[in-house]
């Protein structure tokens, strides 16, 4: 075919590496991955940007579709478009090279060190209780990696007997029943997709993990501990932060 009209498709990757190839909007979809919806004021609070500059920013984001918007009122909203987005976001950033920021104080080195051990990824958990519990879920036979993750007939047994459902809520996708996503503080798998998704829910609607304020950290609690030592047979010294 040589019509000079003729045209065929093809992923335009540099586009997409331009839209985070800027600091503070790859600060906005870090701190996106909780999860929750955020006001461009928020996010310019959180990067350190006048407000213009953070809508600029923004708008450049739901263009390129890595963000959703959502208008309530006078307000807008923004959030990850999809969970995909999250678990690419979480990839690059376990695949970024590190840079040395300063950590300032004994609470903004703590607050790095609960990062680490327990996390939002959207909607499933992630840091090192959530390396810790894929393998858990390895060694006790509800995980298989023969051809890729997938919950073993023993991992639905499971599932029933803890009353955990996989069906995502809300208007998501439909993603695989098992993904794993690439933690960046661990350099490890944790769980991710429906499988993930459903886990966290149930672990939060039982009070085993509880949000920290306004960041991403979530905090293992006391029935946690006891709910994951008793299911997972988690040693203590994995169920808290390093």
């Amino acid at each position: 075919m040589t019509s000079t009209d003729a045209y065929a498709d093809e992923p335009d990757v540099a586009a997409l590496a331009g839209l985070l190839a800027d600091r503070t909007r790859a600060a906005f979809c870090l701190a996106l991955l909780d999860g929750r919806a955020w006001t461009a004021t928020g996010l310019a609070r959180l990067a350190g940007v006048a407000p213009s500059t953070a809508t600029s920013h923004l708008n450049r984001l739901v263009a390129g579709g890595l963000l959703a918007e959502e208008r309530s009122g006078r307000h807008r909203y923004v959030r990850l478009a999809d969970p995909g987005i999250a678990e690419m976001v979480e990839a690059l950033a376990a695949r970024a090279p590190r840079r040395t920021v300063p950590v300032r104080s004994l609470t903004a080195a703590r607050r790095r060190r609960d990062l680490a051990f327990a996390r939002i990824c959207f909607d499933h958990l992630a840091g090192s209780l959530a390396v810790t519990i894929t393998d858990a879920m390895t060694a006790e036979g509800l995980l298989s990696w023969d051809y890729g993750p997938a919950l073993t007939a023993d991992g639905a047994a499971w599932l029933r007997k803890l009353g955990i459902t996989d069906e995502p809520t809300g208007p998501a996708p439909a993603r695989p029943h098992v993904r794993t996503c690439v933690d960046w503080s661990e350099q490890r798998l944790h769980l991710a997709g429906g499988l993930g998704a459903a886990v966290f829910r149930h672990a939060v609607e039982e009070s085993w993990l509880v949000r920290t304020g306004d960041t991403r950290v979530v905090r293992l609690t006391d029935a946690g501990r006891a709910s994951l030592r008793l299911h997972l047979r988690l040693p203590d010294a994995a169920l808290a932060p390093g």
